[in-house]
Parts: structure tokens; sequence; C-alpha cells
């Protein structure tokens, strides 16, 4: 357990989804300067939704490190992006940026066909971006909200899904990021919960669709985790304690969620499909 990583955060407040990195105090730690690449991932391309910042960019730039070439969708945060992708050019590795939507099946199709120009192969679909709202009831929250929430953390994997599966084949792997709030609830994240829990679902249902055809499907499931979500979703006060009631005493990094991500991408896990790696500093998930 590593205990240099920041306990307490100072109140600070974001008025826009899904947040950007850069103005985060402190910045989210996303890489680990010890870890060497051993070509885990080399020859292979990954797409990662929400790879410009939070887990995204730890995922990005550790698979980057692993020999992958990364495809990175994102809304509409062109500095973090820009960032995330020199961290990779700085290992010579490659790196797509793609902004947009993906709550529009429009735009997901344009996106995968964007990564099929460029790399002419996927071998990895990170299922990462997400947004959340918080609300203290559930007449607190808009059809708008509502709707929002699901398609980005719902139908966004699906359009996406739908659409690699085109380009899919023995050996390739979806991994979903769902949450600990699918598995014990948040009582201000009515909505985000739920849409986490469709994700478990459609993680397991999908393992299950997809067994026959070589494609493993898994999902990794975080507990608190300093990102961008954090400072534009709560208010000041509880950004300040975020993290503080975990067992761990405080709340992760993304780096701490990088490795499992590379594993589940990485032929160590060829016998894994349907199941959820849990990194929440000791929570206790049922799953």
């Amino acid at each position: 357990m590593n205990d240099n990583f920041p306990k307490t955060f100072p109140p600070q407040k974001q008025n826009v989804q899904p947040g950007i990195e850069e103005k985060m105090n402190p910045k989210p730690i996303y890489k680990d300067e010890t870890i060497l690449g051993s070509n885990r991932l080399k020859g292979k391309v990954a797409v990662i939704t929400g790879g410009d910042s939070g887990i995204g960019r730890a995922v990005s730039v550790a698979f980057a490190r692993e020999g992958a070439k990364v495809a990175i969708i994102y809304l509409n945060e062109h500095d973090d992006a820009n960032k995330t992708k020199e961290e990779i050019e700085k290992m010579n590795g490659e790196c797509l940026l793609i902004p947009g939507d993906i709550g529009d099946p429009a735009f997901c199709t344009s996106a995968i066909s964007q990564v099929i120009n460029r790399f002419k192969a996927i071998n990895i679909l990170v299922n990462n971006a997400a947004e959340q709202h918080v609300c203290n009831s559930l007449e607190e929250i808009t059809n708008e909200q509502f709707d929002r929430t699901f398609r980005t953390n719902i139908y966004g994997p699906f359009y996406l899904t739908r659409e690699a599966l085109k380009h899919l084949k023995k050996g390739d792997c979806i991994i979903n990021t769902t949450s600990i709030t699918a598995y014990k609830g948040n009582k201000k994240l009515i909505d985000y919960s739920m849409s986490k829990g469709a994700l478990v679902s459609f993680t397991r249902s999908l393992a299950l669709n997809l067994v026959g055809r070589g494609i493993r499907v898994n999902a990794v499931a975080p507990g608190p985790v300093w990102s961008p979500l954090i400072p534009a979703s709560d208010t000041p006060e509880a950004v300040s304690q975020f993290g503080g009631q975990n067992p761990s005493g405080r709340a992760g990094q993304p780096v701490e969620l990088a490795e499992s991500y590379v594993f589940l991408a990485s032929d160590g896990a060829s016998y894994i499909t349907g199941e959820t790696i849990h990194v929440n500093g000791g929570e206790i998930a049922n799953s």
C-alpha cells in the first residue's frame, strides 16, 4: 500500500462534465516510472474511451508502454488529450485522438472507421468513458440527466462494441470500466450506479455470447479514484474528503488501476472472461 499518495484534497469545483485534469489540485498520478514495459501488448491496437484523463489516461500510457498502438476517444477535453498523446509519443508510441460524443451512434461508427483507416485493426476495446451527477434524491434526477448518464455510460459502450465487433477476432478482448457502486450502491449516485450495474450485466452476457468466437469480455470495478469526474460532480467540501472513508484511508490514484487493464488485455488473461477485477482499496463488494 503506497503511503505517499494524498489522503485529502483542497476543496475545488469544476462546473462542466466530465472535468479537466489539468485544473485539478493535486494532479492525478497516472504513471509509474519504475515499471518497465515488457511488450505484453506489442503489435496490438487499443481503443480507449475517456483515454484523455483519469483512469483512461493511466491505461492509455500503460498500454503504450507495453507496445500497443492507442486510439483515444474523448468528448472535448483537447488539452488533456494532447498531453496524453505527448506522453505516448515520448515512448515512441503511436496515438490517434478522436473527439466526439459516444452517445451518438453515428459518431461511434465514424470513430471505429477512423481507427481502422489509421491502424488497420482493433484488438482491444476499453469502454471507460463515464459521467456522473450527484443528487440528494430521486426527484432531483431530471429526464435529461438520466438520459445523458445512460447515453454515456451504457449506450456508448453498446454502440462502440457493436461496431468494433466487425473487426475483433479470436484472441482479442473488450474491457469495461464499471464501479463499486454497481455492487454496493450509492445514495447520491442513483442513476450512475444503475448504469454501472447495467455495464456489469453487459459484460457477463456478452462474454457468454462471444466465448465461442474466442473474444474475451471482462471489467474493472474501481472504488474511489482521484479523477476529473470528482471535482466535476461533487461539492468542494465533499471533494476535500473524497476517499477518506475507504478502508485504506484514501482515494486511489489512476496509476493503481492501470495494471489491471494491462493484465486483462494480455495473453496472461487468456482463460478469463465474464469476470470483474475489483480495485477499491479494501471495500467489500459482493459479486
